[in-house]
């Protein structure tokens, strides 16, 4: 990326990145820094990656090209109006704080900086995660170049309007969680027929990891994947046929509808 990097913030998600970008070549420790309050997480991101590490959010910006902003969003106010000072007109945004729109960014730091807001997922954390970022009216067409290199050293990324986000805040953003629940769930009913509860997290675990390669790596439509392990009269008909008398698609549908809505309130 040849940039300067500031990460303001040093949690779970930041290291994510920085460990994805440094994994990837895609940046080089020295161009990366990050400041957090807590000692012992700018101690551990510089001990790991080698990457400055700062108490002083401001003393962090110091000749920084982007700025991560990957704070969690009920700490983002204050930090945002102890940036706006410091802030210059070639600088670029970045921020993962979920629920918090353009325009409130816009509001917090002044009219003219360039902006992009993103929403990565959980498995960034593994490196397979699934980013889906906008940008404001300030940010340019290398501003979003960017952010795409930044987001895919952890994974697959798209560039849409923010009127998207809490659609994708509910299907990718809490996802995973809705794929949790589906392992508990298996795992619970295979231990309830029989396995003992280890056995059946294991398996519940590698089936729902080789699904998801299976799906990503073929590229085939998840219907037809289905179809293609559902032998007609076989076992896993008899499942589908449940879950679908059971309206298990309706649940689906239904509760991705109620994370939509719920987005739009804490964002709005």
């Amino acid at each position: 990326m040849n940039k300067r990097l500031v990460f303001i913030g040093a949690g779970n998600m930041a290291e994510a990145l920085v460990r994805g970008l440094l994994s990837s070549a895609v940046s080089r420790a020295s161009d990366l820094a990050v400041a957090d309050v807590a000692a012992e997480r700018r101690e551990l991101m510089s001990q790991a990656y080698g990457v400055a590490a700062y108490a002083d959010n401001a003393d962090a910006l110091n000749g920084a090209e982007v700025i991560v902003l990957a704070v969690k969003p009920q700490a983002l106010a204050p930090v945002l109006a102890e940036l706006r000072p410091c802030l210059k007109a070639d600088q670029l945004v970045i921020s993962i704080a979920a629920g918090v729109t353009l325009a409130v960014l816009e509001r917090s730091l002044g009219g003219g900086i360039r902006l992009v807001r993103a929403m990565p997922n959980m498995p960034a954390l593994v490196g397979a995660g699934a980013t889906v970022y906008c940008r404001n009216a300030a940010a340019r067409v290398k501003d979003a170049e960017t952010a795409r290199c930044l987001f895919e050293a952890v994974g697959m990324t798209l560039e849409m309007s923010e009127d998207c986000m809490d659609a994708v805040t509910a299907l990718s953003g809490s996802g995973p969680a809705y794929v949790f629940y589906l392992a508990e769930a298996m795992a619970r009913a295979g231990a309830e027929l029989g396995l003992t509860r280890e056995t059946a997290a294991r398996l519940a675990a590698a089936t729902v990891h080789g699904a998801g390669c299976l799906l990503r790596e073929t590229g085939a439509a998840p219907q037809e994947l289905r179809r293609r392990v559902t032998s007609k009269g076989g076992t896993t008909e008899a499942a589908l046929r449940v879950f679908e008398e059971r309206g298990l698609s309706d649940i689906v549908s239904d509760g991705l509808a109620a994370a939509c809505r719920r987005a739009g309130e804490l964002s709005g």
